[in-house]
């Protein structure tokens, strides 16, 4: 979120900080990496959830700190002799940990600023809505024209979001319209479209044949089910990669065979089997449908361990592929 909302070059964050002498700010700027171990720790975590551990770091921090307790009672009046030497023991420590924990709160400030005006709260719901099936055109025309304050991008991003799942409602001129009305230019039009002819219509069977499909969407349109194991603590957190879930229903044995087609069946040698079964598979010529190719070395296949692909860049790949067994390729 750093790096979408704020201007970041790189890892480089440009702040403003009192001068020594107090007299005017100055320009500090600071590199949020690993060494840093706030960023480390809140780097991916939820704004919501940022922020509320770092009020909770500030205020464990002044009430461990000494330097920071007796700057607090130092408004009630004067520090004795005693007081001043712990606030200079603590004072080193005290200065790095603060500044440290200033810089945070501050960018978490400005992040729930710009979420503020820029109305990202409400995109966020309605992409989330779209994608789930909870919200459709009716929705989507009716933010464009409520929320004024959103910005062209977030505009170009909800629509490009609705002609990935709902490829058929560009097909006639109320896709058009819609652009017209979110107050899209010609580039973003075609950026749309293009978006559209990159995904397929459900309702077109991608094999031969006459198929029926009679539960397809049929309570909603949603392009992403929704996860019934995970209770989650915020309410825009419902995305999760694609990926992790191809992943998690491939180790299962639940991806659909006839959306995620298995190219080159992976042949018996591949599988784990018996020292006796394993021997004799190596002495015995494995029987080919093709003719067998004799002279010269040139055409020798180039086989990966994986038993798929026969690529000479994968030669140098990981043996590993005998234990996970298929690869995914997206």
């Amino acid at each position: 979120m750093c790096h979408d909302l704020l201007c970041m070059d790189g890892n480089k964050y440009v702040h403003e900080v009192s001068s020594k002498n107090g007299s005017a700010s100055e320009k500090k700027e600071v590199l949020l990496e690993d060494h840093d171990p706030v960023w480390l720790e809140l780097r991916h975590s939820h704004i919501a959830d940022a922020s509320e551990r770092l009020h909770d770091k500030m205020t464990h921090f002044v009430s461990k700190n000494k330097a920071a307790q007796l700057q607090q009672a130092r408004a009630g009046g004067e520090l004795s002799t005693r007081d001043l030497q712990k606030m200079v023991q603590a004072l080193p420590q005290y200065t790095d940990q603060i500044d440290k924990l200033s810089l945070h709160v501050e960018i978490a400030g400005k992040l729930n600023v710009i979420i503020r005006e820029q109305c990202l709260r409400d995109v966020g719901q309605l992409e989330q809505d779209l994608v789930f099936g909870d919200a459709g055109t009716k929705e989507l025309i009716n933010f464009f024209r409520t929320q004024l304050g959103v910005s062209r991008e977030n505009k170009l991003r909800l629509l490009m979001i609705y002609a990935a799942i709902n490829p058929e409602k560009f097909e006639s001129d109320k896709g058009t319209k819609m652009m017209q009305l979110a107050g899209l230019s010609a580039d973003d039009m075609i950026a749309v479209n293009n978006m559209r002819c990159l995904c397929t219509d459900t309702k077109k069977s991608s094999g031969g044949g006459f198929t029926l499909k009679f539960d397809v969407q049929k309570k909603k349109h949603a392009h992403r089910k929704e996860r019934t194991t995970e209770q989650s603590a915020w309410a825009l957190s419902r995305f999760y990669p694609v990926l992790e879930e191809l992943i998690e229903q491939l180790s299962k044995g639940e991806l659909p065979k006839d959306e995620y087609n298995c190219m080159n069946d992976p042949s018996p040698s591949f599988h784990v089997v018996p020292t006796t079964t394993s021997t004799s598979a190596r002495t015995s010529p494995a029987h080919s449908m093709r003719s067998r190719r004799t002279g010269g070395s040139w055409a020798r296949p180039r086989g990966s361990d994986d038993g798929y692909s026969s690529d000479s860049v994968l030669k140098h790949a990981s043996s590993d592929f005998q234990k996970h067994g298929q690869r995914i390729f997206v």
